[in-house]
Order: C-alpha cells, then sequence, then structure tokens
C-alpha cells in the first residue's frame, strides 16, 4: 500500500468552508514594497478599484470595511507596492480568531468591529 502524506498548509486559519470553492474567489491584492502579507490577514477593497489591500481601519477609501482573508501568503521583495492575483476567502467560512491578523493599530473595539463585519459576509469568527 502506498502511504501519501499531506503537507502542511499556510491556511490554519481555515476551520471549514463552502463547498467547492464557494467561499473563494481571485482577487487583485495590492502589496507594499518589501513585504509579506500573511494567510488569515484581513483584506479590504478599494471602492474606487476594486483592488483589495491589508484592511487598515483608518482607511478612507473603502479598505476600512473587512471583505475577506487572504488564503496564501504573498511576498513582494521590490522597491515599490505590486498587484498580484491572490486567493481570499470571501464567504461562508469558519476561522479561528487567534489566526487572523488584524490591523495592527487595532483596539478591541475596532476588532470586533471587524469580527461583525465578517460575520455580515458569512465569515464565523470563533
Amino acid at each position: 500500500m502506498t502511504i501519501l502524506t499531506e503537507s502542511t498548509r499556510g491556511y490554519a486559519f481555515l476551520v471549514s468552508e463552502s463547498n467547492g470553492v464557494r467561499s473563494r474567489q481571485e482577487v487583485t491584492l495590492t502589496i507594499p514594497a518589501t513585504s509579506t502579507i500573511v494567510p488569515g490577514t484581513i483584506v479590504g477593497a478599494i471602492t474606487a478599484s476594486g483592488k483589495f489591500v491589508t484592511q487598515l481601519a483608518a482607511a478612507t477609501n473603502g479598505s476600512q470595511t473587512p471583505a475577506g482573508l487572504l488564503l496564501v501568503p504573498q511576498t513582494n521583495a521590490t522597491d515599490s507596492a505590486i498587484d498580484v492575483a491572490a486567493t481570499v476567502v470571501l464567504r461562508d467560512a469558519e476561522v479561528v480568531k487567534t489566526e487572523i491578523t488584524y490591523d495592527p493599530a487595532a483596539n478591541d473595539a475596532a476588532i470586533l468591529a471587524a469580527d461583525v463585519a465578517l460575520a455580515a459576509l458569512g465569515i464565523i469568527v470563533r
């Protein structure tokens, strides 16, 4: 009998999701210069362009509202921001709170607001 070994997944934050790929969608993600965005990072969508970025509560371009969670890590080693295709969990999922990356400046109220916004998308934070 052949033994199969499954490699470690980078998305430990994800407990469950809808059948197939209903929970996931490919989006355009803008990554800042020389940075890495880890799986489970909350992302928001810029209203004018529809591009996704790391969600920051202090933003005023639409990306302050959580729109999903990054599924796999994305790295930018260049000296300027780049746009990449990325997979994001946008709906109907259950996730682990301790594995979610919130806005670094978020206080308890902002974290609660982010959890509520994700719940409105059908992403339940446990």
